[in-house]
């Protein structure tokens, strides 16, 4: 079957891909948001052990602390396009109070790491790190380049991670076509014994709103026919209650036909005239959750900002609004904005980024296929597009195709997606050693 059939893991890459993942949680990369943030000392941790096996990685940083880190590893086929493999270190802030055990402790307990980045993404990156020292020590090398890009920021705009990366140093990345990072491949259990593992091959596209409505500003006790908070609350009010029209992408149509296979339901005619997607999802059971965000465009209100004293009318208002389009649904989601709006309140997009879809009739889409059925027969692998966003977006820019691939085998029960920003975030031991075995074997096919 060719050198990716040959297991290269071995005793001491499953025992670095947990004390990885411990010894990264440790080091607290905590992304506050708006600049606030220090990668610097888990990128040297990186780069300290790709170093350890003769790779040589390259620190970048677009300000101080904001460490990326990216290296190369050269494949035995010259001619074959390069693959990117990319992971960020940064976390979301975490709240000692709400947890069990503390957020940046990384402790191993019951078979369990535990620790925020645990699933989100210091896992991968701990992954990564074992598969590529196991290679090392092998001397194993992959068909086509490969390159490893360990990133900053991916938690607020990837301005000083990905997007530094895509638009500063693009020769990094030369040759490279497809990419494969965070949430897909995990075990979802749908009921019933059914154990799918959903691949990500597709992504909404981001639009952060600010909404700002002008009016007159005036005493409190007198009338207000021109109120910026009245205007205001009468906009979000809109947007919160919107019903969006069904939107099915390619990707979202092979989930929802796959998913329907995979439980035993006869093939659905997503073509038909008034097809009820919401009873189909209805039928899939727990399984709708993977496709129920995508089958739409949405726009949630968020935060509010209006006044400064309860007697005074503000001539101003402003409110956020977490807009996510489906590929080919910007048009749409412009014009519904441009209605719900009104006459009265303006809009620009906060932060905007393209939606993302991957093929799923690709080789690169069969060799993750195929290596989680390798280790899991029972397995049910389908695609999914995710309803949030990755550095994908930003590596996109450089033509490069993105699936979320992080292979983890979870015991039922155990809600993974629950976890990703969650309190007493944590990964099972078991799960990375599954994910270092089905990650050598699917980077060795591609």
């Amino acid at each position: 079957m060719g050198e990716h059939a040959t297991a290269h893991v071995d005793d001491r890459a499953l025992a670095e891909v947990v004390t990885f993942t411990s010894e990264l949680i440790r080091l607290d990369t905590t992304n506050h948001g708006g600049g606030e943030g220090s990668e610097r000392a888990a990128a040297e941790y990186v780069a300290e052990r790709l170093a350890d096996s003769g790779i040589e990685a390259t620190l970048l940083e677009k300000a101080p602390e904001r460490t990326n880190v990216v290296a190369r590893i050269e494949g035995t086929d010259r001619a074959a396009d390069a693959l990117l493999v990319h992971g960020h270190l940064d976390v979301v802030p975490a709240e000692p109070a709400d947890w069990s055990v503390h957020p940046f402790s990384g402790e191993i307990r019951d078979g369990v790491v535990w620790g925020r980045g645990a699933i989100d993404m210091k896992n991968a990156d701990a992954m990564v790190l074992a598969v590529v020292r196991a290679w090392a020590r092998a001397g194993v090398r992959p068909r086509r380049d490969i390159v490893l890009a360990f990133t900053a920021d991916e938690e607020d705009s990837a301005d000083y991670g990905s997007g530094f990366l895509a638009d500063h140093h693009p020769e990094l990345f030369e040759g490279c076509t497809e990419g494969i990072s965070e949430s897909g491949a995990f075990t979802f259990h749908a009921g019933g014994g059914l154990r799918l593992y959903p691949v990500a091959a597709g992504e909404r596209g981001t639009g952060w709103l600010r909404l700002t409505a002008r009016g007159t500003a005036g005493h409190g006790s007198k009338v207000s026919s021109a109120n910026a908070v009245s205007r205001l609350a009468a906009a979000v009010a809109r947007i919160g209650e919107h019903e969006w029209p069904l939107r099915i992408t390619p990707t979202v149509r092979a989930a929802l036909t796959e998913l329907a296979a995979a439980r035993g339901l006869a093939a659905p005619d997503l073509d038909a005239p008034g097809f009820d997607v919401d009873k189909l999802l209805g039928e899939l059971g727990p399984a709708a959750a993977l496709v129920e965000p995508t089958v739409r465009n949405s726009a949630n209100p968020t935060m509010l900002n209006a006044g400064y004293k309860v007697n005074v009318i503000p001539g101003s208002a402003t409110a956020f609004v977490d807009g996510r389009m489906l590929p080919g649904g910007e048009a749409e989601f412009r014009e519904t904005l441009d209605r719900l709006t009104g006459p009265h309140v303006d809009w620009d997009f906060h932060h905007r980024e393209v939606a993302l879809q991957a093929p799923v009739d690709s080789p690169a889409y069969g060799a993750m296929r195929e290596a989680l059925e390798h280790f899991d027969p029972d397995a049910h692998v389908v695609p999914y597009c995710m309803s949030g966003g990755t550095d994908a977006k930003q590596f996109s820019r450089l033509g490069i195709v993105g699936y979320g691939f992080t292979p983890l085998r979870l015991p039922e029960g155990f809600d993974y997606q629950a976890l990703f920003h969650g309190v007493d975030e944590r990964v099972p031991v078991d799960a990375l050693h599954f994910g270092v075995r089905v990650l050598d074997r699917t980077l060795l096919a591609l």
